[in-house]
């Protein structure tokens, strides 16, 4: 039995740009009621005063071009504004984060808490059924799971089924990913084709709430006297010997090699932030690799747990090879991944995301690791 498309509404989460703008697109042809949807999510006076706004998430630029293509497809046009939200469950975590001296993914938080669950419950008050989004990747249901499984985007280079690891099953059930089986390169195409305004956009790979990508500048105009706070810490080796000062531990990340100074001999880098003495621990290469970690905030998708141990690919960020590893799941929500090779790098507060080849098993917040070479300041102090 066919199900008729017209009796199914869609909301598409349209940012202004191209891929959201073709997802609608896509979505229309292929006989669904479309409505837009642009979330408001940012209040700007926040980001500082001489950021690029034109250029920015939810300007007033974005929000005209997203209507503009909504036009053109003639479906009708929302913006929901959900910037409390925003700064509540993402800007004020990306924060503490820092503060914490971690380093954060906003993104995953935002697509949980924001473009998911606040979302799908916005526009089912617009009899919304679906929301979909131009992101790379694809969902479906397994019948013999009875579960529904996220997947990478067939396009590899634009693949960002990593940052989408901790949306939950009921939100899985009501996503469309239109984009899932394109390039790129088609995608711009199809716009160019059928002349939306957002054909040839730009696209931007920053933080949104960070356009400038300067953290420091961020950080330093959200938290009042942060730079007072924490200037003059000690920059300290593995072996605990102080060789310098830094002006923030905030402002330096695990495997940074940039601002740590010179005179050293050879090549050192971050290997530790200690935030409660705000200091920043340097050392060797060989002191970034870790055999293992822990993680919390875990979600999985295309299972249910992996109390046994699962095998699986690990990535624990964007950009990085997955490494094979083992998962098993604590007790407490969290679990332990035991690489077969070091990882350099492992960066509490970054995400770690489970794969069995194509398919997300799951992912969760990296929270502590295992060092491969370590020593007993180490030890004693983070």
């Amino acid at each position: 039995m066919s199900i008729n498309k017209k009796n199914i509404t869609v909301a598409v989460a349209m940012s202004g740009g191209v891929d959201s703008s073709v997802a609608a697109l896509l979505l229309k042809e292929q006989g669904y009621n479309c409505i837009g949807v642009t979330m408001q999510l940012l209040d700007y006076s926040i980001t500082g005063d001489y950021v690029d706004y034109e250029n920015a998430c939810c300007s007033l630029d974005s929000i005209a071009d997203a209507r503009l293509v909504c036009s053109k497809l003639k479906i009708p046009h929302y913006v929901v504004n959900f910037s409390r939200q925003f700064y509540d469950s993402v800007i004020d975590d990306f924060i503490t984060q820092y503060l914490n001296g971690n380093t954060p993914n906003p993104c995953v938080i935002c697509n949980k808490k924001i473009k998911w669950q606040a979302l799908i419950a916005r526009v089912k008050e617009l009899g919304a059924d679906y929301i979909a989004t131009g992101h790379y990747a694809r969902v479906r249901y397994n019948s013999q799971t009875e579960r529904y499984e996220l997947l990478q985007g067939v396009y590899k280079a634009k693949d960002q089924s990593y940052a989408l690891w901790a949306i939950t099953q009921e939100s899985l059930a009501r996503t469309l990913f239109p984009l899932g089986n394109f390039t790129k390169p088609e995608i711009r195409e199809m716009a160019d084709r059928f002349n939306l305004v957002t054909a040839k956009k730009k696209e931007s790979m920053e933080i949104c709430f960070v356009p400038d990508n300067d953290y420091k500048r961020f950080l330093t105009s959200v938290v009042d006297h942060l730079e007072y706070r924490v200037r003059d810490g000690e920059l300290v080796t593995v072996k605990g010997k102080v060789v310098g000062r830094h002006k923030g531990y905030p402002f330096f990340t695990i495997g940074q090699r940039r601002g740590l100074g010179q005179g050293f001999g050879k090549p050192m880098y971050v290997v530790a932030i200690d935030a409660q003495q705000n200091r920043v621990i340097i050392g060797e290469e060989k002191y970034l690799y870790s055999t293992e970690l822990v993680a919390n905030s875990v979600n999985f998708v295309s299972i249910a747990h992996a109390k046994n141990g699962v095998r699986a690919q690990v990535k624990i960020r964007y950009k990085s090879p997955a490494a094979q590893a083992m998962i098993f799941s604590l007790d407490d929500g969290r679990v332990r991944v035991v690489f077969d090779e070091p990882q350099k790098a492992v960066t509490p507060g970054q995400s770690a995301v489970f794969y069995e080849g194509e398919k997300v098993l799951g992912g969760g917040i990296i929270e502590s690791f295992k060092r491969q070479i370590t020593t007993d300041f180490l030890k004693n102090n983070v």
